[in-house]
């Protein structure tokens, strides 16, 4: 047959914008992989690492990309990496119809020269090739063969009998995924109102409390605190505590639970109601959550006796469930479905606002209690330092102001005898101002100026910035909407606030004038 009219020619601007798109499951991460810096870039892309980085300048230039400094997983420092903008994901959007359909040549299994197009390609190949990985091999070598080692292993298309498991058993060795009971944190000063809300919680009828707050105010030792005393006066309860860590996904989660309830294929008659079928047995295939839903809750209610045992009471605690990628928000509904429906219980624990639930679930409808950790009290802070011994007088008040009563400035007060450790500074910035965009970062910072709450349009007018108040600074409480304006988290502005001179007594002008 005849070839192509033209030669497969993807432009570097394509190339790196569909694989971001590709990658753009990362975006926001505190812990990203190597495929979204220079190297990564470069490697994948087919381009010298100078290339790379002219090649982002225009991309951000133009605005589809933006620049960030990260943790890499596997890497002791932190490197530049770049995800897509709004606009970029745009312009993906736009040009992605043109890249699937462009034609490139195969040769299948049989041997016979096909002209197939690139989204077509690696089912035809059978392998697990992403759109950008055709288009390269078909840019540089011309035709795909069947069988290229290069492609990795080959995954059959069509149906086949599993073969027998052999001495390897459903869910073996997922217990090393959870604990069972509260991990060792620092000593818990003050919360005393916040431990009440639990007890009042885990006596009450709602099924879910989550509990919000940013980077280091606590969220993990409240928990664990409130979980150890709960364990005392409970101790037939069953406790489940998963820490999501960004690389976890929801299927992870769903075979640990089902690991913890003791379902599994090990032995007949531990899994009656064949919850174990709702997982995926083959590579690519997703989670049946409708059916592991539905057969989850027969299992826990047991209606019909299959079990022979009276049910336990469980509580399941999940830390860090913003590290869980977007399919988490559905998957923590199924679990909410099923808390509701049986004796389980939920308690989660994340940086940002979660969404997943209506907001008549906690006002009328008594579903979810939401319990939101900012600092510490001006009392509690004071308890704290009577406590403990300071080569210097510390007032309270000037701690508390200087800190926003953040638990970890005032830990590492304790420890090195300093109001402001160099090291809660950092952590400040890296988890939480240097991730930030530009102009997010001139809205709190415009903020921390003002001596009370300001309302949005006079804000937005101060800053230059057209729209909505950003829904990432909303969600992860850095921003607060109270019915007096915007504000923001006390420990973010006694930082920022750190910034004297001309740039802070120019945004007290543009405050001043905006309102």
């Amino acid at each position: 047959m005849s070839r192509p009219e033209s030669k497969v020619n993807i432009a570097v601007a394509d190339r790196i914008l569909l694989h971001l798109w590709e990658q753009d499951h990362q975006a926001d991460h505190y812990l990203v992989s190597r495929e979204v810096t220079r190297p990564g870039i470069a490697e994948i892309c087919a381009l010298h690492p100078p290339n790379v980085s002219r090649a982002m300048r225009d991309l951000a230039f133009d605005g589809m990309v933006s620049e960030h400094t990260r943790v890499v997983r596997g890497d002791e420092r932190r490197q530049k990496t770049w995800q897509l903008t709004e606009e970029g994901r745009e312009q993906v959007g736009r040009r992605l119809p043109e890249l699937r359909q462009t034609k490139v040549l195969l040769r299948e299994r049989g041997g016979n020269l096909l002209e197939v197009r690139a989204d077509e390609a690696g089912a035809r190949l059978e392998t697990g090739l992403t759109l950008l990985q055709v288009l390269m091999h078909a840019q540089h070598e011309g035709v795909l063969n069947f069988g290229d080692i290069r492609f990795g292993a080959i995954v059959r298309a069509e149906k086949e009998e599993a073969a027998a498991p052999g001495s390897l058993k459903l869910l073996a060795g997922a217990h090393s995924t959870y604990h069972t009971r509260p991990p060792e944190t620092r000593t818990v000063h003050g919360r005393e109102s916040e431990v009440q809300t639990l007890d009042d919680w885990f006596e009450g009828d709602a099924s879910m409390v989550v509990i919000s707050g940013i980077a280091g105010c606590g969220k993990t030792t409240l928990t664990s605190h409130w979980l150890e005393h709960a364990l005392e006066s409970n101790p037939s309860l069953e406790v489940m505590y998963y820490p999501c860590q960004p690389w976890d996904s929801t299927l992870g989660i769903a075979t640990s639970l089902l690991h913890r309830l003791g379902i599994s294929s090990e032995n007949e008659g531990e899994d009656p109601y064949e919850v174990l079928e709702a997982l995926p047995l083959k590579p690519g295939a997703r989670l049946d959550l409708d059916l592991y839903r539905r057969r989850l809750i027969a299992h826990l209610l047991d209606e019909e006796g299959r079990r022979g045992e009276a049910a336990d009471s469980h509580l399941v605690i999940l830390d860090d469930v913003h590290n869980i990628g977007a399919d988490g928000a559905n998957f923590f509904g199924a679990l909410l479905q099923v808390a509701e429906s049986t004796s389980m219980r939920l308690l989660l624990v994340s940086r940002t606002n979660l969404a997943f639930y209506d907001r008549r679930d906690v006002h009328t409808r008594g579903r979810v209690v939401e319990l939101r950790l900012t600092g510490l009290s001006l009392e509690e802070v004071a308890e704290w330092i009577d406590s403990i011994e300071l080569p210097s007088d510390a007032p309270a008040e000037e701690i508390h102001r200087g800190t926003g009563g953040h638990p970890l400035a005032v830990e590492l007060l304790e420890l090195y005898g300093k109001t402001l450790h160099d090291d809660w500074l950092r952590f400040l910035d890296e988890e939480i101002l240097d991730v930030l965009p530009d102009d997010h970062r001139e809205l709190l910072a415009l903020l921390a100026v003002a001596d009370r709450p300001i309302p949005w349009e006079n804000l937005a007018a101060a800053a230059g910035y057209d729209g909505t108040p950003p829904e990432a600074l909303v969600t992860r409480g850095l921003m607060l909407e109270l019915e007096s304006g915007m504000w923001l988290h006390e420990a973010l502005r006694s930082r920022l606030l750190r910034e004297v001179g001309q740039p802070l007594e120019e945004r007290a002008r543009k405050l001043r004038e905006s309102l």
